[in-house]
């Protein structure tokens, strides 16, 4: 059975979500911490939590996704946008206790400057800190990137190697977003064996906790993060369709981040997968 969802917006609350989710046939979906341009966190109502979990128990939900604010980079060559990363994940950490989530997914951050390495090592500190000072069952993810800029986690060994310098602790995941990984360079479209190999020799695959299932509008190598609808893209819907029902992968919570104007577009992405 496909496990699969999209996107969406906790502004109507967190039991709406899961309402929402249900109305376009989805058993999982995933959901800002806080303003994904911003800081500011709306406060958690307990019994709107309890009511989401309630749903999730009844409907048989697959592990939903906390995604990080776009605002975080942890490995910045500016001291206050690191320190501003660290408050903004541990408060998201601790909130994340109060809902039945377990996956809190971020992107590693851009070096800006100061090179892989430095990038590495500063992001992979801040992972360190955040499983050492707020005590939680949550997951953090590591979103693999398309390599596009200063971007860290845009080869497979890099993610290997934040995982290790944070001391690959059984708390640190993987989430593959299937346009950043293409882009990147790895080829899903014609060899995915052969890319889920390599990850599984790199990283190991008992680490991959969910994926982003979104095409490419940019072809395999490009480095450039252009996300397109389910085959609209250079990878196409027979490839990713593939990706769905891989054997190594088809227990895991897809979630797709395309490109649509309303929860319509992605009813129909989800309806059109599990109906393949």
């Amino acid at each position: 059975m496909l496990h699969i969802g999209c996107h969406l917006s906790p502004s109507g609350g967190l039991a709406a979500m899961g309402r929402d989710a249900l109305r376009i046939g989805a058993d999982t979906f995933q959901f800002f911490t806080r303003n994904p341009r911003g800081s500011r966190a709306k406060a958690i109502d307990e019994a709107d939590a309890a009511a989401l979990q309630a749903l999730q128990a009844e409907h048989g939900f697959w592990p939903t996704v906390a995604h990080a604010p776009y605002t975080l980079n942890p490995c910045s060559s500016d001291a206050r946008v690191r320190e501003f990363a660290a408050l903004t994940m541990e408060d998201d950490l601790k909130r994340l206790n109060q809902l039945p989530c377990g996956l809190y997914n971020f992107h590693p951050g851009s070096h800006t400057g100061q090179g892989i390495e430095a990038g590495i090592r500063l992001t992979a500190a801040l992972i360190t800190e955040m499983l050492s000072c707020v005590q939680s069952d949550t997951v953090l993810l590591i979103e693999t990137m398309s390599g596009q800029g200063s971007e860290i986690g845009g080869t497979l060994e890099q993610v290997a190697d934040l995982i290790d310098r944070a001391g690959g602790s059984g708390r640190i995941g993987v989430c593959l977003d299937t346009c950043h990984v293409f882009a990147a360079g790895y080829d899903l479209k014609n060899d995915l064996d052969g890319v889920l190999e390599q990850f599984d020799r790199t990283i190991g695959l008992e680490r991959l906790r969910a994926v982003h299932l979104n095409d490419s509008m940019q072809p395999c190598g490009s480095h450039r993060d252009r996300h397109a609808p389910v085959g609209k893209g250079e990878i196409g819907f027979e490839a990713l369709l593939a990706v769905t029902r891989h054997e190594a992968l088809r227990n895991l919570p897809f979630v797709l981040e395309t490109p649509q104007p309303d929860l319509a577009g992605y009813a129909a992405e989800i309806a059109t997968l599990k109906g393949a």
